[in-house]
């Protein structure tokens, strides 16, 4: 099985309610994991994927709910697109005319286009012929037109020349396409969250983090090994270092900011999402780190309450 490509984003949201009403029963994904921001843990950490919580389907959010808005520019993520069957292109144009959508084509893929109610920019990519795979069923979206995964991401970026470099030598992407001022990358047998786009957009301000804008990209390593590996990379060949490895429980991961000052993430494919709880139980308890544990009474007081 190929481990190159998206491993997750996380995002930054408002109301904890909002955010899992939204992409629970609007755009029908799984819970995959109901935990705390680490290093924060009076705000909620959710991650929604598909049934399985696998790599390449992840998004995840630290709601915080009077976070300042965001604002766009060059130097971030600027928007995250999944995959759906391009026959339920009329279903999802339905069912989301209420959030600002447009529909337009890239790369030659038809593409719908929202924001979510914190206003992070979201799009679905009509994918020929993915009818058959898996795909969740909520209850609220039949399985026939859920969302399968991540189609990619797109970065708007100041220049993109140093950045498509670590993607090819470091995190196994190639370039395939170009479109106006968008360079594409994806990863060969890749087909869940293998595709990068660069946006050069120099002369643009500075994006500013906050309420409806990514936090960071995190991107796949099978093991330590392979991790430990790409971190040799980014030291010798593009002279980047990254922090220490540090466990987040479902995954190891190291950071460092990439050229154009996009906070990445390189993410172990191992443990994964069922290492505390069964698969046919994900998300359904409060599941805090060990150095937390003894302090449950006192964080769930804190959090907000979920219907």
């Amino acid at each position: 099985m190929a481990t190159n490509g998206i491993h997750h984003v996380t995002a930054i949201a408002g109301s904890a309610q909002r955010n899992l009403d939204f992409y629970t029963r609007t755009l029908g994904l799984r819970l995959v994991k109901k935990t705390v921001n680490f290093d924060d843990p009076g705000a909620y950490h959710f991650y929604y994927g598909d049934a399985a919580g696998s790599p390449g389907t992840i998004l995840t959010f630290f709601p915080w709910e009077h976070a300042a808005e965001g604002r766009a520019g060059a130097g971030e993520l600027q928007e995250t697109a999944f995959r759906i069957p391009q026959s339920a292109i009329g279903y999802w144009t339905q069912r989301l005319v209420n959030q600002g959508l447009e529909r337009t084509t890239r790369f030659g893929e038809t593409v719908l286009t929202f924001r979510d109610p914190d206003g992070l920019r979201l799009a679905l990519v009509g994918i020929p012929g993915i009818e058959a795979e898996p795909a969740w069923d909520s209850g609220e979206v039949p399985a026939e037109s859920a969302i399968r995964g991540f189609h990619g991401v797109s970065l708007m970026l100041d220049r993109t020349e140093a950045t498509g470099a670590i993607l090819t030598d470091v995190f196994g992407f190639r370039e395939v396409a170009r479109e106006g001022d968008t360079t594409r990358y994806a990863v060969e047998g890749t087909t869940i969250g293998g595709i990068v786009d660069l946006r050069a957009v120099g002369g643009f301000l500075p994006a500013r983090l906050g309420r409806g804008s990514v936090h960071h990209l995190a991107f796949r390593a099978a093991d330590d090994a392979a991790e430990m590996e790409m971190v040799r990379k980014l030291a010798a060949n593009h002279g980047l270092r990254t922090t220490e490895q540090k466990n987040r429980d479902y995954f190891r991961s190291v950071y460092f900011r990439e050229p154009g000052h996009v906070l990445f993430e390189i993410a172990t494919d191992i443990p994964g999402f069922d290492v505390d709880e069964p698969a046919e139980s994900l998300g359904s308890a409060l599941k805090l780190p060990a150095f937390l544990e003894g302090h449950r009474a006192q964080i769930e007081a804190a959090l907000p309450v979920l219907a």
